[in-house]
């Protein structure tokens, strides 16, 4: 009996103390399910978080660090030795580094002072960028040669091959005979026909020329540059062994005689595979950045002043505004 008794009395302490706690879990189980204080908790990880990626080594802020990377030195000693054909000196190389930081703390400083805003320089450089990152991502992607060659059956015609011409000429001068230029020329071939390209007699008729007497493998093209379209298309016209003309020229009158012809054709897709691979990947960086353009511009609606009404006096106030549709035809509001 005189245990029990003492047991019951040891053990009332506890459970009144085990009573008393039991508010203070409650209330602490209550606020630990608070949003609340999970709010707050994650914003001061957060913070401290964000506090440690804004110091940088040495405890200074990430923004006043310049950090050069081995590729960035490695690029620096490499266009120093393009240029001068040899390696850089100690001291040239930390000239060379103190160009690059020079050049980057002017360009955060401007960007700092603003100085990118409202230059049209800047913008127009942003804008190449865009229109590079678009052009990328076609540029990308490898064509398989099955592809390149269905490309090339609906393209051949890009790749057709002009007809070359290799011939002689003689030259008549209007400087140096006048009118009678022509009539030199008629003369001239009269006298000729029947006799060979290389004939002494050729020579001693015509007038120096300050350019080439004999052409080889000319293309239509270049002989339009050369003489004029027209002297060119007559050339085209002509058949090979015997002196013709006269043709005209932007120089005056010629008597030619062409010896070889080379017909145009169109090439095998083994023969210019490179050149039909570089015009496809031509094509889909087109294609991309007009792909990419609309979408952007469809995010856009541009407004410009309405045109005057013909006989009004302007206002000096600013004009009413139009709205110009995006590319697909819509008017976005």
């Amino acid at each position: 009996m005189r245990l029990s008794a003492v047991a019951d009395a040891g053990s009332q302490p506890m459970i009144e103390r085990s009573w008393r706690r039991r508010p203070l879990l409650a209330a602490l189980r209550r606020w630990l399910r608070e949003p609340l204080l999970h709010f707050l908790l994650l914003g001061v990880a957060l913070f401290a978080v964000y506090g440690y990626t804004q110091r940088g080594r040495g405890g200074v802020e990430s923004s006043k660090q310049i950090a050069l990377s081995l590729d960035d030195v490695r690029q620096l000693a490499m266009y120093f030795e393009s240029q001068w054909q040899r390696p850089p000196t100690p001291e040239e190389f930390d000239r060379l580094v103190e160009n690059k930081v020079q050049e980057e703390v002017l360009y955060r400083e401007a960007l700092v002072m603003g100085l990118d805003k409202d230059d049209t320089i800047v913008k127009r450089r942003m804008a190449q960028k865009m229109q590079f990152l678009a052009e990328d991502v076609a540029a990308a992607r490898e064509p398989t040669t099955p592809e390149l060659k269905s490309w090339y059956e609906q393209h051949s015609e890009k790749f057709a091959q002009p007809s070359r011409f290799s011939f002689r000429h003689l030259y008549f001068s209007p400087d140096r005979r006048g009118a009678r230029a022509h009539d030199a020329a008629v003369k001239a071939l009269a006298r000729l026909t029947g006799q060979p390209q290389e004939a002494k007699l050729a020579a001693s008729l015509a007038d120096p020329f300050m350019f080439q007497d004999y052409y080889r493998d000319r293309m239509p093209e270049y002989l339009g540059k050369e003489f004029g379209p027209q002297f060119a298309q007559a050339v085209e016209r002509l058949s090979p062994g015997s002196w013709q003309g006269p043709i005209e020229s932007g120089f005056g009158w010629h008597l030619v005689y062409v010896d070889t012809v080379i017909p145009g054709r169109v090439p095998a897709f083994e023969e210019i595979e490179p050149d039909v691979r570089t015009a496809w990947l031509g094509e889909q960086k087109a294609l991309a950045w007009e792909k990419a353009y609309k979408d952007m511009r469809a995010k856009y609606t541009v407004l410009l002043p309405a045109p005057p009404d013909a006989g009004s006096t302007p206002a000096p106030a600013p004009p009413p505004r139009r709205e110009i549709p995006s590319l697909s035809g819509e008017v976005l509001q």
